[in-house]
């Protein structure tokens, strides 16, 4: 009895193909009644012509063709109809179509994320980043211990009284270097005589090496 119902209907399609498939049929069903539409139009600006032709001259041709007019007209309002349901079975179809494949990729999305996560778990989270924190920490005052100087190698009483020292010791030298200084004596009268004299020919000479400069 299934095999018979499988084989009468045939066998299962992929429901995206088989939106895909509903709103082409769909379009191509719309397609043909607007060309039924526009045919009808026109029957119906035909018959009203031929009414108003024969409205005076001939009732009974006018009567006829205003006849053949309202049944086009009631059939181009059923079409009408029929093409408003097609139009929104198509939209239907199409919203759906697109709701389906949207949850499709959300289901995915889903499926990569838990597989990402894989056994993840808040509580291991937690765990884990206490875990690095705790690490972190404890680097840290690895780090602070191995930059920190052995203790006593910085005693600042003792840089202090070094100072004091050395400042003792370079007074003591620059009073050493006072006490045995040459005395200098203020320079004789026949001494201050002769600077000026040495300066003149200093300046003779240095005129006289100008002048054969310029002659040159």
């Amino acid at each position: 009895m299934m095999s018979g119902f499988f084989s009468y209907f045939g066998p299962r399609k992929d429901p995206k193909q088989s939106a895909r498939e509903a709103i082409v049929n769909l379009r191509q069903q719309l397609q043909v009644l607007e060309r039924k539409e526009v045919f009808l139009q026109s029957k119906i600006d035909e018959e009203l012509k031929k009414a108003r032709a024969n409205a005076v001259s001939n009732k009974a041709a006018a009567t006829a063709a205003l006849k053949r007019k309202k049944m086009n007209e009631t059939e181009l309002d059923r079409l009408a109809g029929t093409r408003l349901q097609l139009e929104m079975q198509v939209n239907t179809l199409e919203s759906a179509n697109l709701n389906a494949e949207t949850m499709l990729a959300m289901k995915k999305g889903a499926a990569a994320l838990k597989e990402i996560h894989g056994n993840l778990t808040i509580d291991k989270v937690d765990a884990t980043m206490a875990d690095v924190h705790d690490q972190k920490a404890l680097a840290d005052e690895i780090a602070d211990l191995i930059s920190s100087p052995p203790a006593g190698t910085m005693d600042e009483d003792e840089l202090i009284t070094e100072l004091e020292e050395l400042e003792q010791e370079e007074l003591n030298n620059r009073l050493s270097e006072a006490d045995h200084a040459p005395v200098h004596l203020p320079p004789s009268a026949a001494a201050r005589d002769k600077q000026p004299a040495i300066a003149e020919d200093d300046e003779a000479a240095q005129l006289r090496e100008l002048q054969a400069a310029l002659a040159m």
